[in-house]
């Protein structure tokens, strides 16, 4: 069950944005999610992923979230990382102690390994030591001078409320990543025994 609760669209609105246009950013939150985990299975790459790896992730009962950052420019890895572990959408959940985690890095050729080394260990630093952590990395030519970081995290500790990415710290523009329709809540997961 996906959700994003309808206040929380206010943080991702302005005083411009129309009450049509909030919930088009609403669901423009979910594509851009659900994208960055179905791009492991079916973009060309290095390290690929296929269903199962998904379904060992979602297979951490608890609290989840999925979240993406975008960016370019100086450290854009890093940015992009801190992007997508950073969550307006959603009251007091941060990726703190998640224990399954998917993490999908997407560039251009012009990505290189260090970068991809430095987003993905960003979010390792969200995340509790023995997390199963499934890593994958995409090329996409449309992706050219810039980096994309997609993050699908279970188990999470929904107790934390402070995350260690302080969105009110470093404005984006600063920071040169697309800000902030970048992540969904997802709520409880459960796994289900066979009947047979």
């Amino acid at each position: 069950l996906i959700v994003i609760p309808n206040q929380n669209l206010f943080r991702i609105a302005n005083e411009k944005t129309t009450f049509a246009d909030a919930f088009q950013l609403a669901d423009n939150v979910l594509h851009i999610g659900i994208r960055g985990v179905t791009d492991l299975m079916i973009m060309p790459g290095l390290i690929n992923l296929d269903f199962a790896d998904i379904e060992t992730v979602m297979s951490e009962m608890g609290k989840a979230m999925i979240g993406t950052g975008e960016a370019e420019g100086e450290d854009r890895a890093i940015s992009a990382a801190e992007a997508a572990i950073s969550n307006p959408l959603l009251d007091n959940v941060s990726m703190k102690g998640a224990q399954g985690i998917l993490i999908n890095i997407t560039g251009g050729g012009d990505m290189t390994l260090f970068e991809v080394d430095a987003a993905a260990n960003r979010v390792r630093e969200e995340v509790d030591e023995n997390a199963n952590i499934i890593f994958g990395a995409t090329f996409d030519q449309a992706m050219e001078g810039r980096v994309r970081v997609s993050v699908l995290a279970t188990g999470i500790d929904s107790c934390n409320n402070n995350s260690s990415v302080n969105q009110n710290k470093i404005p984006a523009e600063e920071k040169n990543f697309k800000w902030p329709y970048n992540q969904i809540p997802i709520l409880e997961t459960k796994e289900y025994a066979s009947t047979e």
